[in-house]
């Protein structure tokens, strides 16, 4: 089976600097994180507030879905990060 996103939550970790959100591989399920300057690469106008990084996540999703399916091998990771580079 191929990772998927069924569960369309997100959330921001203001301690870490960046948005959360989950995928499933089967029964598994991977964390993926995208740090702000992922985001403000993505949407240069994202403000520095939780709100818009929300927006921005919400605005690239079908991106950061693309790049965590390709950031994503089943090597037993527990957790993904997506970085500005990776875009």
């Amino acid at each position: 089976m191929t990772l998927n996103f069924p569960n369309g939550s997100r959330s921001y970790d203001a301690g870490r600097d960046l948005v959360r959100f989950w995928g499933h591989d089967s029964a598994l399920e991977i964390s993926f994180f995208v740090e702000v300057g992922a985001l403000q690469k993505l949407s240069p106008q994202t403000r520095h507030v939780e709100a818009a990084y929300l927006e921005a996540f919400d605005a690239a999703r079908d991106l950061i879905h693309e790049t965590a399916r390709k950031v994503y091998s089943r090597a037993g990771k527990g957790a993904y990060l997506l970085a500005a580079a990776d875009f």
